[in-house]
């Protein structure tokens, strides 16, 4: 084979090589900072990981919200009103639209214990404005 035509062979395999590596060292370091969601349904049954950020959401159920009146922390529970309910244990201030009875996200990690131990609350922001993923929870625990 001619020396010119090796040396060009040789550089079109190192370039593929290195793109390949780059591809995959990018999708490695992705996957690790994906926060999948999850309704309460999967993360009362085990789909949803423990000890990994994830968001779930679901209804703050009723009569469930408690203060500790020591500090800020406060516990309640999300369900979809299908018997599936997880309690979530957040410390910080609650968002000004938190209410019992309303469509919430949380943002944490699941313990082994299965309690939802949030970092971030988000409420809706208007009267009209629901996530997506809890608009078939809402339907249902209006019917």
């Amino acid at each position: 084979m001619n020396p010119k035509r090796k040396s060009r062979l040789y550089l079109a395999l190192f370039i593929l090589v290195a793109v390949a590596g780059t591809t995959a060292a990018l999708m490695v370091a992705m996957e690790s900072n994906i926060n999948m969601f999850y309704p309460p349904e999967e993360v009362v049954n085990g789909t949803a990981p423990s000890e990994h950020p994830i968001r779930a959401g679901g209804m703050v159920l009723e009569g469930s919200l408690q203060r500790d009146s020591q500090s800020l922390t406060v516990e309640f529970t999300i369900t979809d009103y299908q018997g599936s309910n997880f309690v979530v244990s957040y410390t910080g201030i609650l968002p000004d639209l938190f209410r019992e009875g309303q469509g919430i996200i949380v943002q944490g990690e699941l313990n082994q214990a299965g309690k939802f131990m949030a970092r971030e609350v988000l409420a809706k922001h208007d009267e009209n404005y629901m996530p997506p993923e809890l608009m078939d929870l809402a339907a249902d625990a209006k019917s």
